[in-house]
């Protein structure tokens, strides 16, 4: 079980690393927009749309100022998967989360993984235990009770939904 747990993560990986090149191999398929998060407790929301999909992150936090984060939209060549990942540029964040909400509109979720710490300077990132978080076919949720209020990043891939004719 161990072995195929790996082979799924790998596929995971690279299906992770070929929506973001083809995302940023074409300017109109991708979009990244930086936004802060701010402390305060009470529940904030960004937003952004790339042609007919849209990510949506709710987040509330407590301590400190506000943090620079950004959020990175994308769509495949093919227009098959949508892409959204959010994250703090500078690392770990040293808020304290009380609660996030990543929802894609127009897509299904196939892949979503949530850090506690980012890839910058030598770091590593830092996945959240899957139990601090939870994947629906629309959104990635923390999971009250469980998760440890640490969020450096999250990042959804979703099918999209095309109308057969």
């Amino acid at each position: 079980m161990a072995c195929k747990d790996q082979i799924n993560a790998c596929v995971k990986l690279l299906l992770l690393s070929v929506v973001l090149c083809a995302a940023r191999a074409s300017a109109d398929r991708t979009k990244t927009l930086d936004f802060d998060v701010k402390p305060g407790g009470v529940v904030q929301t960004f937003s952004a749309k790339l042609k007919k999909y849209k990510c949506i992150f709710r987040y509330a936090c407590q301590g400190g100022t506000n943090e620079q984060w950004q959020m990175s939209v994308g769509l495949s060549d093919d227009d098959q998967m949508f892409s959204c990942s959010v994250w703090r540029p500078q690392g770990k964040s040293y808020l304290f989360f009380t609660q996030f909400k990543a929802e894609i509109k127009g897509a299904k979720i196939e892949y979503a993984t949530a850090y506690s710490q980012t890839a910058v300077g030598g770091q590593r990132d830092v996945a959240l235990k899957e139990e601090e978080y939870s994947v629906s076919e629309s959104s990635v949720t923390h999971r009250e009770g469980t998760f440890h209020s640490e969020l450096s990043k999250l990042t959804v891939i979703g099918r999209t939904r095309h109308d057969e004719l």
